[in-house]
């Protein structure tokens, strides 16, 4: 049965994967480039923003290096990077404000990831990474009825993505989880059902699509060109490398 739903964020399915495997330019080795300071009484790890494209930015907005994760929620290799990347990314490179950081949401999964991405943007920029962070730890438990859940979503005729994403959202127990974690029941269904935001999504989907040709998550961007990793190693341990050799 056919669900009615973006038709951009259904074709993310076709298109790409969860899984490393980035294709891109390669970095070519710069000079080490000068950390700067955050203003005083912050931190450039709690300097956060929200971005034009569907994205959260941490760190220095006037860093040197410029990196962006294209990621999504339910990806097993995100999750990994996020558990054993992003705190070393954090404490090497962002803290310096030498690197700032934008996590992007990619629907890699289509439907699937749509729910934990509208309750992800339900909060403030300042709660946006520790929720990331606490979304990505629990994935295992928060997936472990995906199967079943999809079929039931299966078998909704006509269903809306507003729907789709409430569902996926009850089945899963995103809407749980994000309760626990402060936000309202009222507040969460409403983001589920912001016709804005899916529709700011799916046109960030389009241009990640047609400007970085995204194929995996995650997908890494450093001052606009994609990095190039290896599927059969570990994100962290390559990504470490090309901010060394860029100047990081």
């Amino acid at each position: 049965m056919k669900l009615s739903f973006p038709v951009v964020l259904l074709a993310a399915v076709a298109l790409a994967s969860c899984g490393s495997g980035n294709t891109g330019g390669n970095v070519v080795a710069a000079a080490p480039v000068a950390a700067k300071a955050a203003p005083a009484g912050k931190s450039w790890i709690e300097t956060v923003v929200k971005t034009p494209d569907f994205g959260y930015r941490m760190g220095n907005p006037d860093a040197p290096l410029k990196l962006v994760e294209y990621g999504s929620r339910a990806c097993p290799f995100c999750a990994q990077f996020d558990a054993e990347g992003f705190p070393l990314l954090k404490e090497k490179y962002i803290a310096t404000g030498k690197v700032s950081f934008e996590f992007r949401d990619y629907p890699i999964h289509g439907p699937l990831d749509v729910a934990p991405i509208l309750l992800g943007h339900c909060v403030d920029e300042a709660v946006f990474f520790p929720l990331l962070d606490q979304m990505m730890a629990n994935q295992q438990t928060l997936l472990a009825n995906e199967q079943a859940v999809g079929q039931r979503i299966q078998a909704m005729p006509g269903a809306t993505p507003a729907a789709i994403a409430t569902a996926f959202a009850e089945g899963l127990g995103y809407l749980d989880f994000v309760k626990q974690r402060g936000v309202p029941e009222a507040k969460a269904r409403a983001c589920l059902n912001d016709a804005g935001q899916l529709d700011a999504l799916t046109k960030a989907t389009a241009k990640a699509n047609d400007d970085y040709k995204v194929a995996s998550t995650p997908t890494f961007i450093l001052n606009g060109t994609p990095v190039v990793l290896s599927p059969t190693g570990a994100a962290w341990p390559q990504l470490d490398s090309v901010l060394k050799r860029s100047g990081g």
